[in-house]
């Protein structure tokens, strides 16, 4: 059976990524792969997250199964962060969340999810999106079409492209909207223009699906919410991914969430049971340790506050190199207009150079970024800065 096989290309990224670690210049420069870095290029266990772990350690007392939904401990602590602890759909009992084996693991149920409310179900995705959004969609076997999303040209939101194409999607269809810290470009829809768009999806009556991977890593953990929470009290039912990997660093652990809302308790009953029939044929039972981690940080008060002020710190680093690379570009006598980068959130931007730029950046002074010229803002330190934007000015 194996012999049938055709050997498929290897992510770009991860590739990227194995190139990057082959290569022998002191200089070379990361810009790949997308997880947070500090100033000496390391992805550090929070302070937080290490005090939770002891606790772990010192009171776990079976390793036997949590159940299909997770705990329920984390499953309340993580609905409080996404919605805030008085929102309307968890004070009318419309809201079910469990646990997943990472925000991918909540995506991939949410789209089988979705196949059995309509098989053969259409999702809409921006253009661009999150490079594994559509391959993941697309193996649930949910149809996958995409909305305009990012002007390339102007370095902007195409906002009226984007609206025009949400008012003529189907009422039956999904659309996947990123909360915040839009992955890959950078650019976030600001809260008059999500007012729209949540009028948009109540006229038409779509199902949102958002994606949270990145809740206190742009503004702060209430006003990256903000898009989310007001789609929340506009719409009768909703599909939420979250992720814990960033912004509490427990990328290894593998837990995220999903969430659905329903239009009432009794409906979203009903809802949660076919969730849980999803999770009970992929995998069963989700994991636990990660899950105990963030529902020990967010139900002590000490710990709490220790994680919004680490959180924070990233933050401000991730913002802090927007404007450094900006500035910095400048002084090497750049006149192309690179301000953008420090108008927009989160992880990401495209530089918004050619493919032939960006492969002269590998190959003439090893610095990786995807061919887009998607480049992750947290491989950027004061101590690579001066020579990233010298070998920029010259390639440009």
């Amino acid at each position: 059976m194996f012999g049938r096989l055709k050997a498929l290309p290897a992510d770009p990224i991860l590739g990227l990524l194995a190139k990057y670690r082959k290569d022998n210049n002191p200089n070379k420069i990361d810009l790949g792969v997308g997880v947070f870095k500090n100033e000496a290029g390391h992805t550090a266990v929070l302070d937080c997250v290490k005090k939770a772990e002891q606790h772990r350690t010192n009171t776990e007392d079976s390793k036997v199964y949590i159940g299909p939904t997770g705990s329920p401990l984390f499953n309340d602590e993580m609905a409080k962060l996404i919605f805030g602890a008085e929102h309307k759909v968890l004070n009318e009992n419309r809201a079910r969340t469990i646990s997943t084996p990472g925000g991918t693991g909540a995506l991939r149920v949410a789209a089988e999810f979705i196949k059995s409310c309509k098989d053969g179900a259409t999702i809409w995705v921006s253009n661009p999106t999150w490079a594994n959004h559509t391959g993941l969609f697309a193996a649930a076997g949910l149809n996958v079409k995409t909305y305009p999303y990012y002007d390339y040209e102007n370095k902007s939101l195409d906002f009226d492209g984007m609206l025009n194409a949400l008012k003529e999607v189907s009422s039956d269809d999904v659309v996947l909207l990123h909360a915040c810290c839009h992955n890959p470009s950078g650019m976030d829809l600001n809260n008059e223009q999500w007012q729209q768009v949540a009028e948009v999806a109540k006229s038409v009556g779509f199902t949102p699906l958002i994606d949270m991977a990145y809740q206190g890593f742009g503004t702060g953990l209430d006003e990256d919410a903000y898009g989310l929470r007001l789609m929340a009290e506009t719409v009768k039912e909703m599909i939420v991914c979250s992720s814990c990997s960033k912004n509490f660093g427990l990328y290894r652990e593998r837990i995220g969430a999903c969430t659905i809302i329903g239009e009432s308790s009794i409906s979203v009953d009903i809802a949660n049971s076919v969730l849980l029939y999803v999770v009970r044929v992929i995998y069963s039972m989700p994991p636990a340790h990660g899950a105990a981690i963030v529902e020990t940080i967010l139900s002590s008060d000490e710990l709490r506050t220790q994680w919004h002020s680490e959180l924070k710190a990233m933050r401000d680093r991730i913002n802090g190199n927007r404007k450094l690379i900006v500035d910095k570009l400048a002084e090497n006598g750049v006149t192309r207009d690179f301000s953008f980068i420090s108008r927009q959130s989160g992880m990401f931007s495209f530089l918004g150079i050619t493919p032939e730029q960006v492969q002269q950046l590998q190959d003439e002074y090893s610095i990786y970024m995807v061919g887009s010229s998607r480049m992750s803002i947290a491989g950027i330190a004061n101590s690579n800065v001066d020579y990233l934007a010298k070998s920029i000015a010259k390639v440009l």
